[in-house]
């Protein structure tokens, strides 16, 4: 039985499926379906099962769960102890969702590992909404960047206010109500529990509306052309509106008021690395990184927030 093996078997009975866990881990499935393999035959209990509702504990797989978390919790614990104790960089993960990803996360948290002065080694990963709140209170990441997230051992404060707004392209007329008309969105827009989500439910849009790029700039893009109507935060896509590439549409939901949170375990249980990262985002300067980012990145050049070697019961290698 390893750490990684139990990471595996909490994150699927958090999350509900493998395929969660698997995207959460950044591995394929056939390594989380290995790994949970391996544990279930060191217990000799299927632990979970898989049924119409999901991925359901059995009786030892309910009494294991507590246990593997402090486990994992501990694990967390124990490599940041080592880690300053050899005096090297402390290391920060972050998830993030898709828009703060592409735009913001990059400038802020280089921002802060310039103010850490080199103690910190930042590493930070997409995460669905759902995965942000299990990824941090299994300390499979030290903070999240997102929507607000509740639940046990979790702090969650406001770090920035912001407005979701519909933009297409200039000129276009859009007839009929919002739920007729082609939305284009980026995976958060396919995150039942992000804020554009719930836009697009509050508006009454049906799925066969909504076609889903591979990150917000893409989805822009094929609005400016005409295709659709998008779904931006006000003042990331205020350079695209002030040269006219992209209009305001008017729906009767918006601009609708949104916050970007940053969550960690709590203070009891939170880094240093986190501790810092939550003062620093409450600055002048951080505030001005997330009011003008610039360009950003693609989410395909964040590395994935949680770094988890599973080993298979047979073969000594990791599976990434």
């Amino acid at each position: 039985m390893t750490l990684g093996q139990l990471s595996v078997f909490v994150l699927v009975a958090r999350l509900g499926s493998v395929t969660a866990a698997a995207r959460a881990l950044g591995v394929s499935e056939p390594a989380v379906s290995q790994a949970l393999a391996a544990l279930r035959s060191q217990h000799g209990d299927r632990l979970l099962v898989r049924t119409a509702d999901g991925m359901t504990l059995t009786p030892g797989g309910r009494r294991l769960l507590p246990i593997a978390s402090q486990i994992v919790t501990l694990g967390a614990d124990a490599e940041a102890a080592v880690q300053q104790a050899k005096g090297g960089a402390e290391t920060l993960r972050v998830a993030v969702t898709s828009t703060i990803g592409e735009f913001v996360a990059n400038p802020l948290l280089e921002a802060f590992g310039k103010r850490a002065g080199g103690r910190v080694d930042v590493a930070a990963g997409l995460a669905r909404t759902a995965e942000l709140g299990v990824l941090v209170a299994n300390r499979l990441a030290d903070a999240a960047l997102g929507p607000r997230l509740e639940g046990p051992n979790l702090e969650s404060t406001p770090i920035f206010r912001c407005s979701l707004v519909a933009v297409g392209a200039p000129r276009q007329a859009h007839h009929g109500g919002p739920a007729t008309w082609p939305w284009l969105v980026d995976p958060s827009g396919a995150d039942p529990d992000s804020e554009p989500a719930m836009l697009l439910r509050r508006l009454g849009v049906p799925d066969s509306m909504v076609r889903v790029f591979a990150n917000q700039t893409a989805a822009w893009s094929a609005a400016a052309s005409g295709a659709g109507v998008s779904i931006a935060v006000e003042h990331l896509v205020a350079p695209q509106l002030r040269r006219h590439e992209l209009a305001h549409v008017p729906t009767p939901l918006t601009p609708m008021p949104g916050c970007w949170h940053v969550t960690t375990p709590a203070r009891d249980r939170c880094s240093s690395a986190a501790r810092s990262l939550r003062h620093f985002l409450g600055t002048p300067g951080a505030m001005q990184v997330m009011r003008s980012p610039g360009s950003g990145v693609p989410p395909s050049r964040f590395r994935p927030p949680v770094y988890v070697t599973i080993w298979s019961a047979s073969d000594p290698s990791p599976a990434w």
